[in-house]
């Protein structure tokens, strides 16, 4: 594959496996027939490998093509190959003069271009071609290419129906011979005689066989002239195109070998799934009994709680009691200390009080035995006169 252009799914370029190989390939390849020593314009060339191939058997080929980088990939790939030239050009206004060549192709182009400029484009190719030119052109079927597959080409701009593409070649090319490309699966034997020519298609089952009806068109290949002596008489019904080294059918094959491959592995990998899937059972039946147990386990610890909180709402009415009643034993612990000190200070009192009154007595008694001795009775008179004397002094 061209490492300087990059496979967006619609150019096509060597390399690129897959049917679209073998679909563009055999366009060049059945123009060839046509090419032989003529003058040819290949329009929409792209990347070069088609024009190449006809410059092969043709007298001179020029690719033209809108994108500047295809056309200089071309002529930088394809340098060497004597009678081919390459321009940057629009398929509605080509760059050569009236009646240049002989033979114009044009494959997978005409669906790229607005429907308003799809006249344009076979007019101009009209005006190049010679008077007994041909043009080799092919199409999309957009009832198989596009509705039946409910696929949209975001590069197609308009794919015309075979109606519309009749129409559009009738104008300048009033003698169109009209052929069907499809990817084809069957048998093919071929004679050893290179001059046996006809040939044979059939179709059908174990119980019935019968002429093989042309498949339906995934692309129309158009020859087309502006006379019948121009488009000639002969032309083979059927054209087959495979590539030298049978690559498509390897990699098919390979394909068929990876699908029995991947097969296999479905297969063990279902076993595994079954396996897989019994031990999940066996998990959830596990899962299952686990959760009954929890379930349980939840029970009796709800039960446990439900107890423990009795059990503490009891134990805190008995501590709430106790507290109060030592509250209470503190209270009159208090208040026996409160009495107990006053007592005691009473009692001090009492004490300090006897003691006074002792003392007193103490003193009365000796005054009184004082007064009771003889000398108290004889030193009376004259205490009594010191008494009367200080009275009559005065102060």
């Amino acid at each position: 594959m061209s490492s300087d252009l990059e496979f967006t799914g619609e150019r096509f370029l060597p390399g690129v496996a897959g049917e679209i190989a073998h679909e563009h390939w055999h366009r060049y390849a059945f123009a060839m027939r046509l090419a032989r020593g003529r003058r040819v314009l290949d329009v929409a060339c792209g990347e070069g490998y088609g024009s190449a191939l006809l410059a092969g058997v043709a007298s001179s080929v020029v690719g033209v093509d809108l994108a500047a980088d295809a056309i200089a990939h071309a002529r930088a790939a394809y340098a060497g190959c004597p009678g081919l030239a390459f321009q940057v050009g629009s398929a509605a206004a080509l760059p050569l003069p009236e009646a240049s060549v002989d033979v114009v192709v044009s494959f997978e182009t005409i669906e790229h271009l607005p429907a308003q400029d799809q006249p344009r484009m076979l007019a101009e190719i009209a005006r190049v071609l010679a008077p007994d030119g041909v043009l080799v052109l092919s199409a999309p079927n957009p009832v198989e290419y596009s509705q039946a597959r409910e696929y949209r080409n975001p590069f197609h701009l308009h794919e015309p129906s075979r109606e519309e593409l009749d129409a559009l070649l009738a104008g300048a090319f009033p003698v169109r011979r009209w052929y069907r490309q499809r990817r084809y699966l069957g048998s093919a034997i071929w004679s050893e005689d290179a001059a046996a020519q006809p040939f044979e298609a059939l179709a059908g089952t174990d119980a019935a066989v019968e002429p093989a009806a042309p498949p339906a068109a995934m692309y129309f290949i158009v020859i087309a002239a502006k006379s019948q002596a121009a488009i000639g008489q002969s032309a083979p019904a059927l054209s087959l195109f495979s590539d030298r080294a049978e690559a498509e059918l390897a990699r098919l094959d390979a394909q068929a070998v990876e699908v029995l491959r991947l097969d296999r592995l479905l297969g063990e990998r279902d076993i595994a799934l079954r396996a897989a899937t019994a031990h999940v059972h066996h998990l959830e039946r596990l899962v299952a009994e686990r959760e009954r147990i929890v379930e349980e386990r939840d029970a009796q610890l709800a039960a446990a709680s439900t107890a423990r909180e009795s059990a503490d709402a009891s134990h805190a009415a008995e501590r709430d009691a106790a507290r109060r009643d030592l509250v209470a034993a503190a209270s009159a612990r208090d208040e026996a200390t409160t009495a107990l000190a006053s007592a005691r200070q009473m009692v001090e009192a009492m004490t300090t009080e006897a003691q006074r009154l002792e003392r007193a007595l103490d003193a009365q008694e000796r005054i009184i035995a004082h007064r009771q001795s003889l000398r108290w009775w004889l030193a009376l008179p004259w205490l009594r006169v010191k008494l009367l004397w200080q009275r009559m002094k005065g102060p």
